[in-house]
């Protein structure tokens, strides 16, 4: 059963909707109720899935082109001012330093973090003129520590984080919420080929009924699955010996 019922409709912006947790959550939100205006590279894939729900708009882009991020803005704003902002779109790429390959280093910069940066810029003095609004920004649990493999990724999950702690304090002042999104594994095609075991992996579907969830209660930080979030934030905090042992011990395998 699903008990969101939202006094009025929401206007929910969903970037990197074309599969994986972002076409999750695009589906579940237009299912509670929600306007959900969903952007990506693939076209067909966005105007699959808004044909298939009269609450879904379609709205093809490229986050890491900054022209190109405003206009869709623009364009969604001419229909309903935007409510929440889930900035999900994410570029993955497995990595060992002595393979470095700095064309993906630098995608993985531009669409995690500089596409996060594009729309904020615009957003928030919309959001700040209107006195509200939501934004919330797709992190990760690898931004926590340095993790085997993980430098064309990690790196731009720890900046996001860094960034939605940055902004937090200062735009909720204007009525304007920061969430940060930390999942664990979810079983989506960025995670298919990864050659080590996920512990406890959950579906996108799973992931996306955390976060709808956590927006709902405006969380700072949604971070799921439990577990796996407990064990993560363990070692965000332990000191630098046991942490770089147990890496050793990872890479050993």
């Amino acid at each position: 059963m699903d008990h969101h019922h939202h006094e009025e409709k929401r206007r929910v912006w969903i970037t990197g909707a074309s599969s994986g947790i972002g076409y999750a959550l695009a589906e579940r939100m237009a299912g509670q109720g929600d306007n959900v205006s969903i952007s990506a590279r693939s076209a067909d894939k966005l105007n699959e899935l808004a044909s298939a729900s009269g609450n879904i708009d379609a709205f093809p882009l490229d986050v890491s082109v900054r022209e190109d991020v405003h206009k869709t803005i623009d364009a969604i704003e001419a229909q309903a001012p935007i409510d929440v902002a889930i900035l999900n779109a994410g570029a993955w790429a497995l990595m060992d330093a002595d393979q470095m390959d700095v064309a993906k280093i630098r995608t993985g910069l531009e669409v995690n973090y500089m596409g996060v940066i594009y729309a904020i810029e615009k957003l928030i003095p919309l959001m700040r003129e209107r006195g509200g609004g939501h934004i919330a920004i797709m992190a990760s649990v690898a931004g926590f520590r340095g993790l085997p493999r993980s430098m064309a990724y990690g790196p731009t999950k720890a900046a996001l984080i860094n960034l939605a702690e940055t902004l937090k304090p200062e735009l909720e002042q204007f009525g304007i919420h920061v969430s940060v999104i930390n999942p664990g594994f979810v079983d989506t095609p960025a995670t298919r080929d990864n050659p080590f075991p996920m512990p406890d992996l959950i579906t996108a579907d799973e992931a996306a009924r955390y976060i709808a969830e956590g927006i709902d209660k405006q969380k700072v930080e949604i971070i799921f699955p439990w577990r796996f979030a407990l064990i993560m934030k363990l070692l965000r905090i332990l000191p630098n010996r046991p942490f770089y042992w147990a890496m050793r011990r990872i890479m050993g395998r």
